[in-house]
């Protein structure tokens, strides 16, 4: 993946409190007075600057317009995960080359050794676990030392050879910024840590074809293996010059010579721009086999088989999905529907996710899905903090068999291991205008799973449809509605002025059946204002019989959500300036106006952190 300026969108400009409309006059006078006492602390700030530092004024003042909010130190630590994986210091972007090789799971991730955003520095990151939460850092992999990659080492993918050899394919950044393809290989494979590696001297392996801009050639996928002539089928994402989004298809014997096949793998129905971190891999559609994730390196499409089709949009910076079917012999794909094809259907993630790859777990039978989760605060707060950006939990990917329509993205099972102290409520009932606090002490890493029921005579009674609903324009959980909104409230303070809202919004659609919708409201998170806050979502299927579940994992400044086992995810990005440590509380609520919700189930566990290390009698990167 390339760098963009493109990563964040503008955020919604409502900002109303959860269940009210207007602030008291008496609250409009102490917001009167309190502006009043502002102005006057600045005008003494810059008073005092000037007296102890002449001449510094100005900069000093364009630092409180910059950053306008105070941080704290203990404010800015408390940001810092307990059990996702981030470096020590510095900034990371997109995953690479996840593999589980002599026992360990290797993960290698775009790394910035000297600062807090993406630049042409940019380098490979290495760190390996046994569990995918508990994480050594090692030396990094791979620098831009070369001229094919002086301006970066870029996205890329790793490949395990049916000899057992490996192979790591990248996107490389020349000095004129030409994207180019390169090879680099384990120096020992003998060695299962695999710290040292090497660069092709042929390198780079691949140029931009004719036809194809020097900057739209980008994040190699060797996706299959021809065990009948060994030869791999090797994908790069693209663009042509009317802005569709098109998969160019190599061939190759020995990643060093290769083939442009004449037909493309893929081009898109809307211009959508360029495809980046392409994926393709089959999953189950037969109950028999649809709790194990299957390898596309050697699979075959027949029965019982879907495809799966992923890109990451560089235009709008979001992970699109399509389902649909792969022909071996014109190894085309081609979506179930056109119309939620790559770029406008699915998404893997709502919030804020990005250059997701997966790799296949040989050693558990699954699919492992890693994505990038950029920060929405200033250049300037991450300077502070000295880092910037997260990793997702690694999701497991399966096929939905109820709905036929989706993927079921869950947290790997590891995860579960973490949880420690457990609080269980259950049958509560939820009025409308209510919010019902859950005593579990410090929330500020949870995992949540609740289930919820609305009063079937609400239901009945609402009979107008409601198809304007959507949750970026909606204005939030403060948008009140016949069946909602109702959810839980995180990383909340004991005033609610700051909190973040998961839920879902039930309306009826023009035939008369429910549509649900379900959103995460980042509106309140924040009381700092230097800070992108919108409200992500979609809709989502719940069958007949069906209660509204919630999955929640809370980890300080990440928020990753659930919505009906996994059939759609959130994750955002959040800084609270009260709602942290001890202060940090859990609510249930319900908006709607005239439904009771019942939550019917609610179980949340403290989680562990995994207190992620440089491994032992190594250097960090």
């Amino acid at each position: 993946m390339a760098s963009s300026t493109k990563d964040v969108e503008a955020p919604p400009t409502l900002d109303a409190p959860l269940l009210g409309s207007a602030a008291p006059r008496s609250r409009l006078r102490v917001a009167a007075v309190s502006l009043s006492v502002m102005a006057f602390l600045l005008v003494a700030i810059a008073a005092a600057v000037l007296y102890y530092n002449p001449g510094g004024v100005a900069s000093n003042l364009m630092r409180l317009r910059e950053n306008d909010y105070p941080w704290t130190n203990d404010m800015l630590r408390w940001q810092r995960t307990g059990f996702h994986f981030q470096p020590e210091k510095n900034f990371q972007a997109d995953p690479n080359a996840a593999m589980f090789y002599k026992g360990w799971y290797h993960f290698f991730y775009q790394y910035n050794p000297t600062g807090v955003a993406w630049d042409y520095t940019i380098s490979w990151g290495h760190a390996v676990s046994k569990d995918l939460l508990h994480w050594n850092y090692l030396p990094m992999a791979l620098r831009p030392d070369h001229w094919y990659d002086r301006k970066g080492v870029w996205s890329g993918y790793s490949t395990l050879l049916p000899d057992g050899r490996i192979v790591v394919l990248y996107t490389g950044g020349t000095k004129e910024l030409v994207q180019v393809q390169n090879l680099a290989v384990p120096v020992n494979l003998s060695d299962p840590l695999l710290l040292e590696w090497k660069k092709s001297h042929v390198n780079p392996i691949l140029v931009p074809p004719p036809g194809i801009e020097d900057h739209d050639f980008r994040d190699p996928f060797p996706v299959w293996y021809n065990e009948s002539d060994s030869r791999w089928h090797v994908v790069i994402g693209s663009k042509d010059p009317e802005h569709y989004g098109i998969v160019l298809i190599y061939t190759t014997k020995d990643f060093v010579n290769f083939t442009l096949l004449p037909n493309i793998l893929h081009s898109t129905k809307q211009p959508v721009g360029m495809l980046e971190c392409v994926d393709l891999f089959p999953v189950a559609t037969t109950d028999s086999r649809a709790n194990q994730a299957l390898d596309m390196t050697t699979m075959r499409p027949g029965p019982g088989l879907k495809y799966v089709l992923k890109a990451s949009m560089d235009d709008e910076r979001h992970d699109y999905y399509a389902l649909g079917s792969f022909d071996l012999d014109s190894f085309t794909f081609t979506p179930d529907d056109e119309t939620i094809d790559v770029g406008v259907g699915l998404r893997y993630d709502w919030g804020k996710f990005y250059a997701s790859k997966t790799f296949y777990d040989q050693e558990k039978h699954r699919r492992v899905l890693w994505g990038y989760v950029g920060e929405v605060d200033s250049k300037r707060d991450d300077a502070l903090k000295g880092w910037a950006s997260l990793q997702n939990i690694p999701r497991t990917i399966l096929f939905d068999t109820k709905t036929k329509s989706n993927l079921i993205l869950w947290p790997v099972e590891e995860v579960e291991s973490l949880r420690t102290i457990n609080k269980n409520f259950n049958s509560i009932p939820l009025y409308p205008g209510s919010t019902y606090q859950l005593d579990v002490g410090e929330a500020t890493q949870l995992d949540i799973v609740a289930e919820f029921e609305v009063d079937e005579k609400a239901i009945e009674a609402t009979a107008e449809a409601d198809v304007t609903y959507n949750c970026s324009t909606s204005g939030g959980a403060a948008n009140r509605g016949v069946l909602g909104p109702f959810g839980l409230l995180v990383l909340a303070n004991q005033e609610l002025s700051e909190q973040t809202a998961t839920y879902f919004y039930v309306s009826r659609g023009i035939d008369g059946n429910l549509r649900t919708h379900f959103c995460q409201d980042e509106l309140r998170s924040s009381k700092a204002g230097a800070i992108t806050k919108r409200v992500v979502g979609s809709t989502v299927p719940v069958l007949h019989g069906e209660t509204w579940a919630l999955r929640i994992l809370v980890d300080h400044s990440i928020v990753e959500s659930f919505a009906q086992r996994g059939r759609a995810v959130a994750t955002s990005r959040v800084y609270p300036t009260e709602a942290i440590y001890s202060s940090a509380r859990v609510f249930l609520f319900n908006n709607a106006t005239d439904a009771i919700v019942t939550a019917k189930t609610v179980n949340v566990w403290h989680m562990n952190s995994t207190y992620n290390h440089v491994f032992p009698g190594l250097v960090a990167p």
